[in-house]
C-alpha cells in the first residue's frame, strides 16, 4: 500500500514490480507505469484488430490479406506495409503479395483486384524486400528484425518459412518490443489463416463441382429416362411390325395351301359332278357323286382352317392374348358348338411369338373339336403362373385320347399323313418354345389338349421343357 507522498516503500516497490513488470523508484515509477499502460493498451487494441482481421478467412484469401495488412498498418502507423509469400509456398493461396501505403492504398503486381500497379511509385527498399521474399532469399531475416523504423517478421508454418511481413514507420513512430510481439502474433496467425482460407476455398470449389456434377447427373438421368421411353416405344413398334410380318407370312402360306389344296379339291369335285351329268351307268354315277362329296368336305375343312388363321386383320393394333382367344371362341364356330373361355391368374404380356404359338394351338384344337369330335361343348382355359403359362381345350365329344396320343407320338417321329398334320403342328409349336403338349380324357367326357410353355421373364428361366399342367377340366 502506498502510504506517503515520498513514494512507495521497498516492499511496495517489489510488489508493484511483480504486478506490472516495471521497476519502481522514487522519481521514475509513474512515468514507467504510464509507458507500460500505453503499451498495454496499444497491444490490446492491436490484438483486437488482429482478431477482427483473421475472421476474414471464410471471405476468401484476398479479403484476409487486405484485412491483415490494414491491421498492421493501423497498429504501427506505418508508411509502408508489405505482406508476401515465397514462390511455391501455399500454392493455392492468392494473392501472393500486397503493399499498403500510409493512406491504405493497395499496390500489387498481379492477383489482386482494385489494386494499383506499383510502377516506379514504391521506394526501392520496399521493392527490394518484396523481391527477396518472393524468391525465398531471407538471409539474416529468418528471425524477426525490429529496428527503430523498420520491421521484418517471417511467417512460419509447420516449421518452415513461407513468407514475411515488413513495415516502415515515420520518424515520429519508433518500434519497440511490444510491436515485435504484435507482429510475431500477426505473422504466425496469418500463415495459419491463409492455409485455412486456401483449404476453405478448395472445399468450396469441390462442393460447387460436386453440385454441378449432381446437376449434370440429374440431367443425364432425365435424358436416360427419355431415351428409355423412346426405346420402349420403339420396341413395341418393332414387336407390332414383327407380329404383322408373322401374320403376313402366315397369310402367304395359307394362300398357297388354298391354291394347292382347296382349289384342287373343288375343281376335282366339279369335274366329277360334270361327268355325272353325262350318260353313264347308275353304279358309276353313284361312285363319282360319293367321290365329289368327299372332295367337297375336304375343301370345307381346309377352308375352315384358313378362316381361323385369318380371323385377325393385319393392320389392327396389338390385342392381348385373352382378347384374341375370346374372338377365337366366338367367331367362325359352328352353331351347335358352345365354347367357353376361362382365365386363371393375372394376365401378363408375353413375347409375340409365344402368344402367336398359343393362339395357333388353340385354333387348331378348336378346329379338331368342331370338325372331328362331334362335340356340343368346349371349355378353353388360359392359366398364368409365375414361371409358365398353360392353355387347355377340353370338349364333350367322342374323341379317343389314346388314339390321339399315338398320333402325337407318330407326329413327333415324323411318321404322319396329311390328315393329322394339325397334331404335328401343335406339338412342334409347343416344343419350339420349350413347352410340352399332352392329350388326356377331359372331365366333361371328351378329349383335353393341354400345352404348357415356360415364361421367358421368370427368374432363372431357361429353355428346359415346362412341367405340364396336372389340373384337368
Amino acid at each position: 500500500m502506498i502510504s506517503s507522498s515520498n513514494g512507495p516503500s521497498a516492499t511496495e516497490s517489489r510488489e508493484i514490480e511483480l504486478l506490472t513488470g516495471v521497476r519502481t523508484g522514487k522519481g521514475t515509477f509513474y512515468s514507467e507505469f504510464r509507458g507500460a499502460a500505453e503499451r498495454l493498451e496499444r497491444a490490446v487494441h492491436a490484438l483486437d484488430t488482429i482478431s477482427r482481421a483473421l475472421v476474414q478467412t471464410v471471405e476468401g484469401p484476398e479479403q484476409l490479406v487486405r484485412a491483415v495488412a490494414e491491421a498492421a498498418r493501423s497498429h504501427l502507423g506505418a508508411e509502408w506495409v508489405l505482406i508476401a509469400l515465397a514462390d511455391g509456398a501455399l500454392p493455392e493461396a492468392q494473392p501472393r503479395h500486397l503493399i499498403l501505403d500510409a493512406a491504405g492504398r493497395a499496390y500489387a503486381f498481379e492477383g489482386l483486384q482494385n489494386a494499383e500497379y506499383p510502377g516506379t511509385n514504391l521506394p526501392s527498399a520496399v521493392l527490394n524486400r518484396l523481391n527477396d521474399i518472393l524468391r525465398g532469399r531471407f538471409g539474416q531475416c529468418m528471425h524477426p528484425v525490429i529496428e527503430d523504423h523498420r520491421a521484418h517478421v517471417p511467417m512460419k508454418l509447420d516449421g518452415g518459412v513461407i513468407g514475411a511481413f515488413a513495415a516502415w514507420t515515420p520518424p515520429q513512430r519508433t518500434l519497440d518490443s511490444t510491436d515485435e510481439s504484435v507482429m510475431q502474433i500477426l505473422a504466425s496467425q496469418t500463415a495459419v489463416a491463409l492455409q485455412n482460407s486456401a483449404l476453405f476455398q478448395k472445399s468450396q470449389n469441390l462442393l460447387e463441382q460436386a453440385e454441378q456434377g449432381f446437376s449434370e447427373a440429374s440431367r443425364h438421368a432425365l435424358d436416360l429416362a427419355e431415351r428409355n421411353a423412346e426405346l420402349i416405344a420403339a420396341q413395341r413398334q418393332l414387336g407390332t411390325a414383327q407380329q404383322h410380318q408373322v401374320l403376313n407370312s402366315e397369310r402367304h402360306r395359307i394362300a398357297r395351301e388354298l391354291h394347292d389344296s382347296v382349289t384342287q379339291c373343288v375343281l376335282s369335285a366339279g369335274m366329277q359332278i360334270e361327268v355325272c351329268r353325262t350318260e353313264i351307268a347308275e353304279e358309276e354315277r353313284g361312285q363319282r357323286l360319293e367321290l365329289a362329296k368327299h372332295l367337297t368336305r375336304a375343301a370345307v375343312e381346309q377352308l375352315r382352317s384358313a378362316i381361323y388363321a385369318l380371323n385377325r386383320p393385319a393392320d389392327s393394333t396389338r390385342t392381348t392374348l385373352p382378347e384374341l382367344l375370346e374372338q377365337l371362341c366366338t367367331l367362325h364356330m359352328p352353331e351347335d358348338l358352345r365354347v367357353t373361355l376361362r382365365l386363371d391368374g393375372a394376365a401378363v404380356e408375353l413375347p409375340n411369338d409365344t402368344e402367336h404359338a398359343l393362339l395357333r394351338i388353340a385354333g387348331e384344337a378348336l378346329f379338331n373339336t368342331a370338325m372331328h369330335g362331334n362335340a356340343t361343348r368346349a371349355i378353353m382355359r388360359l392359366t398364368y403362373r409365375m414361371d409358365s403359362v398353360s392353355l387347355s381345350v377340353a370338349d364333350n365329344g367322342d374323341g379317343d385320347p389314346a388314339k390321339l396320343r399315338l398320333m402325337v407320338h407318330m407326329a413327333s417321329a415324323g411318321d404322319v399323313d396329311g390328315h393329322h398334320r394339325g397334331l404335328a403342328n401343335m406339338t412342334a409349336r409347343a416344343r419350339d418354345h420349350g413347352g410340352v403338349l399332352e392329350v388326356r380324357r377331359s372331365r366333361i367326357g371328351g378329349v383335353q389338349i393341354v400345352v404348357t410353355i415356360p415364361r421367358s421373364d421368370a427368374p432363372d428361366s431357361g429353355r428346359q421343357p415346362a412341367e405340364p399342367e396336372r389340373k384337368g377340366i
